[in-house]
């Protein structure tokens, strides 16, 4: 670790040592929660609705789900709309992060069969939001594309930067009068490299070689250029809203002081968030990752790397394409440098071109999945590099939360992450100079956490999911977010910032 780095861990050390902040927020930070359509809405095949990849996989595959559940109805969302958007407003958010399901009003995933019902559906939970002081801010995929696009290859096909263009272009001419914030996709670190390699694997639930990991990102950015690039052309001007990309990424801290792991530390940053990021901040993919694939991928006999080239207009097009940077964050990682490029293994992989070993410090405090324990000064570092790495642009944290098994509805543990994360938060602010402006909770609600079921629980709200009605109850949690947002402070008073 360099000194610069050994400074900068000391005084988050300090800081959290000595309590939670009492800085206020800006004035014109924005307060939300975060929810997706197949996690809360439920209805999966009402009022004609098409069948979508997750309907299909959980059906299909219960076993590779914790309890053998799945999302029919799940929140019921679809049908409790009027009690959410009441929470909502209770809860007194200023956005609402939620998603559209792609087959709730294309049920084919094309274009020639609109599903009246679907789109009724979300206009009115839209118009409802807005009338009662809420800003929709809608992402067009959250997982769950179309199983009929998923038979044909699904985000590793070219053909699906057509369709999402033609969904994209859809929705902005259906609902662009009531969405003025826009998101193209969420986390495609997370459907590209958790659906199509690895031993637990998100559906499709492929293991296919490395490229396959690739081909999505590359398939996924071209597809968010050409919908950003729509709403720039055809809508902007007269619907005066903005759009972006949500990206995920935990902080990587090297597990040593040695040159070793601070590489390993740049290849692992680079892959996982680099790999999106770079393209649409920067131009291309991390050049770092452009030459370990294809120096791996002629020593493995490929007669071309693995990760796809993209042509000079390919870059310029998707360069530029998001108005701030959405940025789903939830803990930190330790790494240590693995794999050199001659490391050649019998069988290509993403993990084996990213070279790292992940652990965790079992100092951390752990929630009740075993990636996610509480690292607020990683939440600092995160939004620095960032906004070091990627021209200082506007940050919206889209997500960020705490799970526990849900047993009791006061939920300290919670709290406290809330508390630290949001301190770490304001330290970039005000000391840092990064420009954070909102943060959104996952989730308002308990929900289902695909492979985990309803195992874990992130919601500020519990929901009785034994209960046909799905009675909720908020948490403590969602009283100390309540007063959070009223009072834009984490303690009793707070000074000027």
């Amino acid at each position: 670790m360099n000194m610069k780095c050994s400074v900068i861990l000391l005084a988050f050390t300090v800081s959290y040592a000595s309590g939670i902040s009492n800085r206020s927020f800006p004035a014109d930070f924005k307060f939300g929660v975060t929810t997706a359509a197949y996690q809360i809405e439920g209805g999966w095949n009402e009022d004609g609705k098409g069948e979508s990849l997750w309907d299909w996989y959980t059906h299909t595959y219960p076993d590779r789900i914790q309890g053998g559940t799945n999302a029919d109805v799940t929140c019921d969302s679809y049908h409790k709309y009027k009690e959410d958007i009441e929470i909502l407003k209770d809860l007194g958010v200023n956005f609402y992060r939620l998603s559209i399901a792609w087959s709730r009003i294309l049920p084919e995933g094309t274009v020639n069969h609109v599903n009246q019902a679907g789109v009724d559906y979300y206009r009115t939970v839209f118009q409802l939001l807005i009338d009662n002081g809420i800003v929709p801010v809608v992402t067009l995929y959250h997982w769950d594309v179309p199983l009929t696009l998923s038979e044909i290859g699904g985000w590793t096909n070219p053909l699906l930067v057509d369709y999402f263009a033609d969904y994209a272009r859809l929705a902005f001419e259906l609902f662009g009068d009531q969405v003025k914030q826009w998101h193209t996709f969420n986390e495609p670190q997370s459907f590209c490299m958790l659906s199509y390699q690895g031993p637990l694997r998100k559906a499709p639930g492929y293991d296919l070689p490395a490229e396959a990991v690739y081909q999505c990102n590359y398939v996924v950015l071209k597809a968010h250029a050409k919908a950003y690039h729509i709403y720039d052309d055809e809508f902007r001007q007269k619907q005066q809203g903005n759009i972006s990309i949500v990206l995920v990424a935990h902080w990587k801290e090297p597990a040593s002081d040695s040159d070793a792991d601070k590489e390993g530390q740049n290849l692992a940053l680079q892959f996982e968030m680099g790999l999106l990021a770079n393209p649409i901040f920067n131009g291309n993919w991390p050049q770092v990752a452009i030459d370990r694939v294809a120096e791996r991928s002629k020593l493995e006999g490929y007669p071309r790397s693995r990760l796809p080239e993209f042509t000079q207009e390919e870059i310029d097009y998707i360069k530029g394409t998001a108005d701030y940077f959405g940025l789903n964050h939830y803990t930190t990682e330790l790494v240590s440098f693995a794999y050199n490029v001659t490391n050649v293994t019998e069988y290509p992989s993403f993990d084996a071109d990213r070279g790292v070993l992940r652990t965790t410090d079992p100092s951390w405090p752990q929630s009740n999945m075993t990636w996610l324990r509480s690292v607020p000064w990683g939440f600092r570092k995160m939004l620095n590099w960032i906004d070091q790495s990627y021209g200082h642009p506007a940050i919206l944290v889209t997500e960020n939360g705490w799970a526990d098994d849900g047993t009791s509805r006061e939920d300290p543990q919670r709290i406290s992450y809330i508390q630290d994360y949001l301190t770490a938060l304001l330290e970039a602010i005000y000391d840092d100079g990064v420009n954070v402006i909102g943060y959104s909770q996952w989730s308002i609600y308990d929900n289902f956490e695909w492979l985990s079921g309803y195992m874990a629980k992130f919601g500020l709200v519990y929901v009785d999911f034994s209960s046909p009605n799905r009675t909720r109850t908020p948490k403590s949690s969602y009283y100390y977010y309540q007063k959070i947002i009223k009072t834009k402070c984490l303690v009793d008073t707070c000074d000027a910032a």
